[in-house]
């Protein structure tokens, strides 16, 4: 007999809608799983318990007609978005006492769309890095092998989905921080088009890199869970393309998105590094998929190349600008200070040309690939990753450049702003998951969508369960992995 989280985000919602469960029920079963393997996978910051037992009751009594799609079911929010009268720390021993006064635009259409927050999950410290290894909570950790990282910043939602935690969960991606831990852990991470998803009320939108993200097991549940974000706000500084008729589940539950030009190039775009053959065999998975399915699959130069990584770079260190009051900079982690020295010694002259050039080249970049309508290509340029291995023994600089050699491709489509997905198409030998990335036209959500149900239903279905979705198991708990190369 099925257990109720083996129920996808949209049967749950179902199941609650025809009296089967309830939501509270629901919360209590989750809290519970929370209780049992949060700090195993390392997926909380903060549980909330309390609220969400309150939350669940008021979800249950709304009346049938006010209930959306996701009414009832059990969600979490990433440490950096801003979350009312919840501790947020911003993965930082610097904001370990934070209790904001607002919410995130994003958090308050979760509120609405009668979901249920059971917490803030794990993140890296300011969103800086690609694995989620800070001071405020345990490392998170990949629940097919816990000695593997579950990546960054959005670490600690894929950890909670993976594991069973919750069935889907926020997530932000500035430079692939919803892709990469998707990759890693075997889930479905989406990078919405810029302008999709407000990220109001605060800041200044970083360039524009930065957006919400849904993460979950099937593509249905993430649509869904983006219909939920993907509100207008009055005074966004990104006009979002017009939404799908019949939303973006609408879209998922199509599959349909007509006969494509798909462009597949494997070549890492930020770092001349060598590819894994477990990625490309990955791609080349997804390739026979998609020719099967009538689309035209041909190889295309990859957008922008390594010679662009100067401009990234001065991009990054002043994205680690955020205010942090002085008599608590000595907290931040030894990456972050290094970044921020960076960051503090560039120039406003300096900045603004560095956006300018890398504006034109991501405009060269664009008139290559034109004539396709999706670009198809690994995630990452290795399957996994020990917990420890990006920072044990090594220099803040060279923890820096190995996460730049690590995911050579995402962080160019927060640049673009185009949507991108990562999907778990692939396993290594060990039956580790293995991903690859899915990018549409910029506004093209919906036919993305739709490639990425159809590429799901080609595949057999991706909801596959780690070793700890029905207990802790014989996974290496206390293994830190340190010292291993990724995989």
């Amino acid at each position: 007999m099925a257990e109720p989280h083996d129920l996808t985000a949209l049967e749950q919602a179902a199941a609650i809608g025809r009296g089967e469960l309830t939501s509270l029920e629901m919360v209590e079963h989750y809290l519970h799983r929370v209780d049992a393997l949060g700090d195993t996978v390392g997926a909380f910051v903060t549980v909330t318990a309390d609220s969400a037992r309150e939350a669940a009751r008021a979800a249950d009594a709304t009346p049938a007609d006010r209930r959306g799609p996701l009414h009832g079911v059990a969600t979490a929010i990433k440490d950096l978005t801003l979350t009312a009268g919840v501790r947020t720390t911003f993965g930082s021993a610097a904001f370990a006492d934070l209790v904001p006064p607002v919410d995130a635009d994003v958090v308050r259409f979760v509120r609405a769309a009668g979901l249920v927050s059971l917490g803030k999950t794990t993140t890296s410290e300011l969103g800086c890095s690609l694995y989620s290894e800070g001071l405020v909570a345990p490392p998170a950790r990949n629940p097919w092998d816990l000695a593997y990282t579950a990546g960054g910043s959005s670490g600690g939602a894929a950890a909670a989905v993976a594991a069973g935690l919750v069935p889907v969960a926020q997530g932000s991606d500035g430079g692939g921080s919803v892709r990469i831990p998707a990759s890693l852990c075997g889930l479905i991470g989406y990078k919405p088009s810029r302008g999709v998803v407000s990220g109001g009320p605060l800041g200044s939108g970083a360039f524009g890199l930065p957006t919400s993200g849904p993460i979950g097991r099937t593509v249905a549940d993430v649509a869904a869970l983006l219909d939920v974000f993907a509100q207008p706000v009055p005074g966004e500084p990104y006009l979002p393309p017009p939404p799908p008729a019949d939303g973006y589940l609408g879209a998922a539950r199509a599959a349909d998105p007509g006969r494509l030009r798909v462009g597949r190039f494997t070549a890492p775009m930020l770092a001349d590094e060598p590819v894994h053959p477990d990625c490309v065999a990955a791609v080349d998975r997804a390739v026979t998929l998609l020719t099967a399915a009538g689309h035209q699959v041909v190889e295309v130069p990859p957008p922008l190349g390594p010679q662009v990584w100067p401009l990234f770079e001065v991009v990054w260190y002043v994205l680690s600008l955020a205010p942090v009051p002085p008599e608590r900079e000595a907290d931040l982690l030894p990456l972050t200070r290094f970044l921020r020295a960076r960051g503090g010694g560039i120039s406003a002259g300096t900045l603004s040309a560095t956006l300018g050039e890398l504006q034109a080249q991501v405009r060269l970049g664009a008139r290559r690939t034109a004539g396709c309508d999706l670009l198809l290509c690994p995630t990452l340029a290795a399957p996994q990753a020990p917990v420890g291995w990006f920072t044990e023994g090594r220099t803040p600089e060279e923890d820096f450049d190995l996460q730049r050699r690590f995911s050579p491709y995402c962080a160019v489509f927060n640049v673009t702003g185009q949507p991108s997905v990562s999907l778990p198409v692939g396993v290594t030998a060990e039956g580790l998951p293995v991903g690859v990335l899915l990018t549409g036209r910029y506004g093209d959500d919906a036919r993305l969508i739709a490639t990425a149900a159809q590429l799901e239903g080609l595949c057999g279905g991706w909801d596959r369960h780690p070793p700890v979705w029905r207990g802790v198991g014989s996974a290496n708990v206390n293994g830190s992995g340190v010292g291993r190369s990724p995989r």
